[in-house]
């Protein structure tokens, strides 16, 4: 029986996860690649919508993985509060710029998509808003961990953040 406890400390999970990322970066690696293909060129054009459909097989991903993301960071954020398990806050430190980077390219494919189909560039419809919200709460996380210089009042201070923000989006 293998004790999971003992990896709740940075001390014995660096080692196990610094020795499991290559393996799960070639098998990101080799499904993007897949799931690009099959997009790009096996897929068969829209009637309506032309090749310029082809932009939702990276923008609905993008999307539903900048929300994933957000709420995996929340829970490690409220792990970290309630438990003061550093390990967990630092999870949440670290989901922070990855979850920012897919809501921007969220927005950025949206707005590729939604020029040729829309013939604006942005709207402002509510899930759109959410989207940009949800960048601004990354970018606040991220600010506010940078900017208190003890590392715990950080953790504490951001894992309120971040629960407050599941609490208010939509």
């Amino acid at each position: 029986m293998i004790n999971w406890f003992k990896y709740s400390t940075p001390r014995s999970f660096y080692p196990l996860a610094g020795s499991v990322v290559p393996w799960f970066a070639v098998g990101a690696v080799l499904t993007a690649i897949a799931g690009l293909y099959v997009g790009f060129f096996v897929a068969p054009t829209d009637a309506q919508q032309g090749e310029g459909y082809r932009i939702i097989f990276v923008h609905v991903p993008v999307s539903w993985m900048s929300m994933f993301i957000y709420v995996v960071m929340a829970f490690w954020a409220a792990v970290g509060l309630a438990l003061n398990s550093r390990l967990s806050a630092m999870m949440a430190s670290a989901l922070a710029p990855t979850g920012a980077m897919f809501t921007f390219l969220s927005l950025w494919t949206g707005a590729l998509w939604g020029k040729p189909m829309w013939g604006t560039w942005w709207v402002w419809d509510a899930r759109l808003t959410s989207e940009l919200i949800l960048l601004f709460l990354y970018i606040a996380f991220m600010a506010l961990q940078s900017a208190i210089d003890d590392p715990r009042r950080a953790d504490k201070a951001g894992a309120v953040l971040a629960l407050v923000g599941v609490v208010n989006i939509p």
